[in-house]
């Protein structure tokens, strides 16, 4: 059986130094903010190229953390609107709604996957806050166009990182430009340096479920931003809204990365590099070589770094059952959209077909780093064979 993803196989390659990592926390005492914690958000911040990192439980309460710290900054209020891309994960919308903001879906490009930018400033009200883009399947979903969308309409910048750790943008133009000096807002100045995701936006959140690029051994995420108000107050709310001891100035929670997850992940981030370009060179195999009219192949992205491989399929169902008969696990993302979930029904009436063909039609294949060769080879051979 070819794994959809092998996790298990994944992480024994760092098998010894996640051991003696887990050791070391285990010998501290320290259990939560403690030293494994601060020296992840420091790599991690210094990889993604922010000021601040903060740990938090998962990647759902990172993107629910930034929203709420908006609020408490008086940038947002009940009922205003976010702009988020019909097709994601619904974690994206749940932060919004949670926070009793109001998602405004727009449709994908078809042939990037990521939000369509042509599509976007007709979604724009007067009771519009923020755009929040989502670097799905691994691919940037940042363009020039939306950066300039942002500064024109004075609109917040979200990253939703959660499937692109590792993803780069060249030549990023500030989304934060149009800003009053005197803000803490970031500034990501045109380069042609590559940027990582998570350092594009005003803030940005990350999931390091297990199943990421970038993944824990449990349920962890982060806020990323260049913004110190914005990481004090999503540092506080997260610790029971505390930022000193038993001294409350926000209703808070309790989402907090634990120290055995932090040290895990700084092992882990220092193969990330090296595992990114094992999934581009399988990406790019599946892009060259699979030839087949039934099968829609995404177009090549140099920078994306493949989180999901997603191919389309008029018969998906077929396809996966085909797969599965070869002993090839697939999975698909997403079958049913948010606006069509029983959940959002006040969202059923909406005409989002390019959404709901993309979740008809997509069926995730295995890309990741432990792959082998032969492996690949079998996927790519089935996947031509397929009529």
């Amino acid at each position: 059986m070819i794994k959809y993803l092998d996790l298990k196989r994944i992480n024994n390659a760092c098998d010894p130094e996640i051991r003696q990592a887990i050791d070391e926390v285990l010998q501290s005492g320290w259990y939560l903010r403690g030293e494994a914690t601060r020296c992840f958000e420091q790599h991690y911040a210094g990889y993604i190229g922010t000021r601040n990192c903060i740990g938090v439980a998962n990647g759902l309460d990172a993107l629910t953390l930034i929203l709420r710290a908006y609020k408490e900054m008086g940038v947002m209020k009940d009922g205003d609107e976010i702009i988020v891309p019909a097709n994601t994960f619904i974690a994206t919308v749940l932060a919004i709604t949670e926070n009793r903001l109001v998602p405004v879906f727009v449709e994908p490009d078809i042939n990037t996957l990521q939000i369509d930018d042509t599509l976007i400033e007709q979604a724009i009200t007067s009771r519009t806050r923020a755009l929040m883009i989502v670097h799905l399947y691994g691919r940037c979903a940042y363009t020039e166009k939306i950066g300039d969308i942002c500064r024109r309409h004075r609109l917040k910048l979200i990253e939703d990182n959660a499937q692109a750790h590792g993803c780069v943008f060249l030549s990023p133009l500030s989304p934060s430009s149009s800003v009053p000096p005197s803000s803490s807002a970031p500034s990501v100045e045109a380069s042609s340096q590559p940027c990582h995701t998570g350092s594009i936006g005003h803030a940005a959140a990350h999931s390091f479920y297990p199943g990421k690029n970038l993944g824990a051994l449990g349920d962890a995420g982060a806020v990323t931003t260049d913004d110190d108000e914005l990481a004090a107050i999503v540092r506080a709310i997260a610790n029971y809204g505390s930022d000193k001891k038993y001294i409350f100035g926000y209703k808070g929670r309790n989402s907090r990365i634990d120290e055995l997850q932090a040290a895990i992940l700084d092992v882990k981030l220092r193969r990330l590099d090296a595992d990114n370009r094992r999934r581009k060179q399988i990406a790019a195999i599946y892009i060259n070589k699979v030839k087949n009219e039934r099968i829609h192949i995404p177009v090549s992205d140099r920078d994306s770094v493949w989180h999901i491989f997603p191919v389309f399929c008029e018969q998906r169902d077929r396809l996966q059952q085909y797969l599965k008969s070869h002993d090839v696990e697939t999975q698909v993302h997403y079958p049913v959209p948010i606006h069509l979930q029983k959940c959002y029904a006040g969202y059923s009436h909406l005409r989002l077909p390019i959404t709901e063909r993309l979740c008809r039609e997509e069926l995730s294949i295995p890309c990741h780093q432990a792959l082998t060769n032969e492996e690949v080879a079998t996927i790519v051979r089935l996947l031509i064979a397929f009529s």
